[in-house]
């Protein structure tokens, strides 16, 4: 068997064996809008664990909890917020993919603009300075560069 099929057949099976470790898990929902606000919410909260994953996209055992009290919580009658509450008290904002503007996130929210503001002041301050410095010559700067055009008009 050649390398390359060998690689191609190591390939197919860690595919396949990536996709059986999946999250499988089926909950029943009274409602059908219930469903799509749980697809929503699950992914919207992050996994407190893995934290790059959401809790819809994650095995680990606390995700799964997670899901199961968000499924709780909805056929009970819990609206979005008072779920993302719940959550939020539980497990802080980290828990949120998308965590609201207020004085504590301030911060998280404004970095990304104030850096980029900064940037561009910091690279236009840079630029006026070199201008400035190459628009002013002395009088013996003008004599040397003088001098050097004029033997650069003989030497051509």
């Amino acid at each position: 068997m050649s390398c390359f099929k060998a690689c191609c057949l190591a390939l197919l099976a860690l595919v396949f064996s990536a996709s059986a470790t999946a999250v499988i898990e089926t909950y029943e929902f009274s409602d059908a809008t219930l469903e799509a606000r749980y697809q929503l919410l699950s992914e919207e909260l992050r996994c407190p664990k893995c934290q790059n994953q959401n809790i819809a996209d994650s095995n680990a055992p606390i995700s799964q909890d997670l899901r199961r009290l968000l499924h709780q919580q909805l056929e009970t009658g819990a609206t979005d917020d008072e779920v993302l509450e719940f959550m939020v008290a539980r497990y802080g904002e980290f828990v949120r993919y998308r965590p609201p503007f207020n004085a504590v996130t301030a911060v998280l929210w404004l970095a990304p603009v104030i850096l980029l503001l900064a940037g561009a002041a910091g690279i236009l301050l840079l630029l006026r300075g070199r201008r400035q410095e190459s628009a002013a010559l002395t009088a013996d700067d003008q004599a040397q560069l003088t001098a050097l055009l004029k033997t650069q008009e003989k030497n051509v």
